[in-house]
């Protein structure tokens, strides 16, 4: 069992209970003394065995099962729970800058992207709607939130290579807006990008802000090679490559409670489109089973007053 606690810190006060175990013991110590010089060898004796011993004894060591109990309880103990969403706004939010055009991918990293993005639309059910944000230096909308599937494959088919920069901010804020424009239903994000932020109005951070701000929990994919991918020269004849910021790939899905997954060819990124296209309409929930140690705490209580009160009651 996947046991979490959200307030983890409150386990520390369980180190109370063998401080309190040792000034019991130190209680009993000193009694045992007081109590030699007054009674007889065999009355001591047989105070101190058997069933006598046990019974003594019980009450303190239950006080300190339901006391151990009860801190679990205020550590707010969860468990993983699977919930079926009713419905989720999906915003792909598609890397076009001039990078994708490199042919590691067959044919080019942005018609792979294209085909596995349609592949994922096809197996979202009825009830969710998706749409499209493509972005280079800039950010616009391809496919509005629509539940028409085939609406959405079409636009995809007819996105064309850009030779523009990467602005990742402004192609996330647009597709944090997309999919928080219609109510009652999960917001997602699915980011595809092979670059490093480096255009636009946006930044990466504020983007992720605004994320959380609308409740919009964002995937992100980054789309990479094994081997370094020549781009171009630049001005001064210096070989370009394709550069891949995974750090902050992973920054803007750790913030927002998404994954991270890098690609490394057209099978890879098929790969993680079928992981995404299983998951997104379940959703991993924790409920909380303190209830559980505070209704254990209660049992082991009713059974401590049964000890010390009931027919077999311990006289000290």
């Amino acid at each position: 069992m996947d046991l979490h606690f959200e307030y983890l810190y409150v386990l520390f006060l369980l180190l109370m209970i063998p401080g309190l175990y040792f000034l019991y013991a130190k209680y009993n110590s000193e009694k045992k003394d007081s109590v030699l010089k007054f009674s007889s060898l065999k009355i001591i004796k047989k105070s101190i065995t058997g069933k006598n011993f046990a019974r003594k004894h019980l009450p303190f060591v239950l006080m300190m099962g339901v006391l151990g109990l009860i801190i679990v309880g205020f550590a707010n103990p969860q468990i993983p729970s699977v919930t079926f969403e009713k419905g989720i706004n999906l915003s792909v939010v598609l890397d076009g800058s001039e990078s994708m055009a490199a042919s590691d991918y067959n044919p080019t990293r942005l018609d792979a992207a294209k085909d596995a993005i349609s592949k994922l639309v096809t197996k979202i059910g009825p009830q969710n709607n998706v749409g499209v944000v493509l972005f280079e230096s800039g950010a616009t909308t391809i496919s509005y939130l629509s539940p028409d599937k085939q609406k959405t494959i079409n636009a995809v088919s007819s996105i064309q290579q850009g030779q523009g920069a990467t602005a990742i901010g402004d192609g996330l804020s647009l597709g944090i807006d997309m999919s928080s424009s219609i109510p009652d239903k999960k917001s997602i994000v699915i980011l595809l990008s092979d670059g490093v932020h480096n255009s636009g109005f946006v930044t990466p951070d504020e983007a992720i802000e605004y994320a959380k701000s609308n409740n919009v929990q964002i995937h992100t994919i980054g789309l990479g090679s094994i081997e370094p991918v020549y781009l171009r020269d630049d001005i001064y004849g210096e070989p370009q490559y394709a550069e891949l910021d995974e750090e902050t790939l992973m920054k803007i899905s750790n913030e927002t409670g998404g994954n991270y997954y890098k690609s490394l060819d057209e099978k890879t990124l098929n790969d993680i489109f079928v992981t995404l296209s299983s998951n997104l309409e379940f959703e991993m929930e924790y409920s909380t089973i303190r209830d559980w140690f505070y209704a254990a705490a209660i049992g082991l209580m009713l059974i401590n007053a049964y000890i010390i009160y009931g027919r077999y009651r311990i006289v000290a």
